[in-house]
């Protein structure tokens, strides 16, 4: 997947130039509809997709009842809708804030359930994977998912004022 230059650029008009090979768009299309099914399933049964449901009160089951009473329905839509947002753009070859924000979180969500899945750690992230293991190709689509995510972080952070979004340019906080 050689390529020159970043995945994802801000243009001058403020919106973000993709560039991604046929291959990289062609991995990417396929992997919004395996997480959408994943998300039909309990999240109980699956370790990679209870990650993406981590315990909020963790302490107290009553707490917890409820605070997922409160948003677990909010949360779906909103990784239905980015999933959705990113189906649509994946052939793009420009998008605006609020879809690379989408393809972000979609992002995201992949990498806590590939990594979950193939247990990453710090230790293995460092050392990879022996090409003669069985997760080598997986370990290698999570290794490559994170890589846009960065890319995809950067683009969206350019247009922040030095020092982050509250500080006044030129202010030191």
């Amino acid at each position: 997947m050689a390529r020159q230059g970043p995945s994802f650029r801000r243009t001058r008009r403020g919106d973000f130039q993709v560039r991604l090979s046929p291959p990289e768009r062609d991995i990417l299309r396929t992997l919004p509809g395996q997480l959408r099914d994943l998300l039909e399933e309990d999240p109980a049964a699956d370790p990679g997709l209870a990650r993406l449901h981590p315990p909020a009160h963790p302490e107290d089951r009553r707490l917890e009842a409820e605070y997922r009473s409160l948003v677990q329905d909010d949360l779906a839509r909103q990784r239905r809708e980015a999933l959705d947002v990113m189906v649509a753009t994946v052939g793009a070859d420009r998008l605006d804030e609020d879809q690379l924000s989408a393809w972000l979180s979609v992002l995201n969500d992949l990498r806590l359930v590939l990594g979950t899945r193939l247990d990453v750690t710090e230790d293995m992230y460092e050392r990879g994977f022996p090409e003669d293991d069985p997760r080598a190709q997986a370990f290698a689509l999570y290794a490559y998912l994170g890589y846009l995510q960065e890319e995809a972080v950067q683009a969206l952070a350019a247009a922040l004022p030095e020092g982050g979004p509250d500080v006044e340019p030129g202010v030191v906080g």
